[in-house]
């Protein structure tokens, strides 16, 4: 059973794994440093899709099915998937999984929606309530815009200071075994730096001023 170390820090007893990971970004993401690192690049946004949001439940679909075919698993070997986005609803992960018909929790963190499925994912794998359990996220710049500022087709002005929101997706099926083994995860706070601007998402969770103290 997983144990607590102080207020923050959880520590997994049996070290669940990653066996099997996959990612697929857009064009822009591709051109970027890491572009070598992602396991597919699509050079059209809707991914031959209707919509930006159905876009984006694509990218969820293959990610998750590419991490399941790294770790020799189907959907029906998940006892959970811990699931997220950027959408109302979550229903870029409601319509990107349900064919698959695995158990579902959604989760809604922003940024944090990986770090806390792969923390979901461990606690349900280490304390026995999952053999294997799936940690998926998305975003996407198109959806994401008509979701927080401005449809693209409002042709609106975009100041120097906004940020561009990723295009893409990450799997991970958590289990017993694999490469990569999670020993402990780190649950932060709330912290609310007075960042005003909208575009500036990176002043409102990277400031430099911010001093980082040791947990617990």
């Amino acid at each position: 059973m997983p144990k607590r170390l102080g207020k923050r820090t959880i520590i997994f007893e049996k070290s669940p794994h990653i066996c099997g990971w996959y990612s697929v970004v857009g064009k822009k993401e591709g051109e970027g440093p890491l572009g070598h690192c992602f396991d597919e690049v699509h050079e059209e946004a809707t991914l031959g899709m209707g919509s930006f949001e159905r876009a984006e439940s694509e990218l969820q679909r293959r990610a998750v099915l590419g991490a399941l075919k790294k770790a020799d698993l189907g959907p029906e070997d998940i006892d959970a998937v811990f699931a997220g986005d950027l959408l109302n609803q979550c229903i870029g992960s409601n319509f990107g999984l349900r064919d698959m018909e695995i158990p579902m929790v959604g989760l809604y963190g922003a940024c944090s929606t990986m770090a806390l499925a792969l923390i979901n994912a461990a606690l349900y794998v280490d304390s026995g309530a999952a053999k294997n359990a799936l940690a998926v996220t998305s975003s996407h710049f198109c959806s994401a815009e008509r979701q927080y500022r401005f449809p693209l087709e409002y042709g609106s002005q975009r100041p120097q200071t906004s940020q561009w929101t990723v295009t893409g997706s990450g799997s991970a099926v958590i289990g017993e075994w694999g490469t990569v083994a999670l020993t402990a995860a780190c649950i932060g706070k709330i912290c609310d730096l007075g960042v005003k601007d909208q575009n500036n998402m990176g002043a409102a969770m990277a400031p430099p001023d911010v001093k980082i103290r040791p947990y617990p």
